[in-house]
């Protein structure tokens, strides 16, 4: 054990130190893991969505999660708070280039564990329906964007407001 000048002992495991390269930190597994880090936008960051959902699996594990980063959607199995998910391995993940994911929620009433229906709302009004188990379904609405801000729907019965 190291010793310092009053001969008192050093049992102190260090998280961080510096060196002449730069700033070294013991990071936890969910941050050292995560997906493809976005980039620093002083001008506010992105907004992130968390959506959450059960599939009643016989395994046990049937809780999924599915969260957007950016212009990137990602899909995980959700083990808990107490166990890390796998961040390399997503379940689906979708990278959008002409528009952003703002919200997403599952469809809880028709979710099993072979199929389960995402909706995804866009920054540009598009509203996409997916199935990121089977990944093949696939619908797009609003693809015009003509609905895009609440203040522009027409109420039922007439005139906008």
């Amino acid at each position: 054990m190291a010793t310092e000048g009053g001969g008192k002992e050093m049992n102190e495991i260090k998280t961080q130190f510096t060196t002449r390269e730069g700033l070294y930190k013991l990071l936890p597994h969910s941050e050292y893991s995560r997906p493809n880090r976005v980039p620093f936008n002083s001008q506010g960051s992105n907004p992130v969505r968390v959506s959450f959902v059960n599939l009643n699996d016989q395994s046990g594990n049937g809780d999924r999660l599915c969260f957007n980063v950016g212009r990137e959607l990602y899909f995980y199995i959700y083990k808990g708070v107490r166990k890390a998910a796998d961040l390399s391995k997503p379940i689906d993940k979708r990278i959008y280039k002409g528009t952003q994911p703002t919200c997403h929620d599952f469809n809880h009433l028709t979710a099993t564990a072979e199929s389960v229906s995402l909706l995804v709302g866009f920054s540009a009004g598009q509203v996409q329906l997916i199935d990121p188990i089977k990944k093949e379904t696939s619908k797009l609405f609003n693809e015009e964007g003509s609905l895009s801000a609440p203040s522009q729907a027409t109420p039922p019965g007439g005139t906008a407001v």
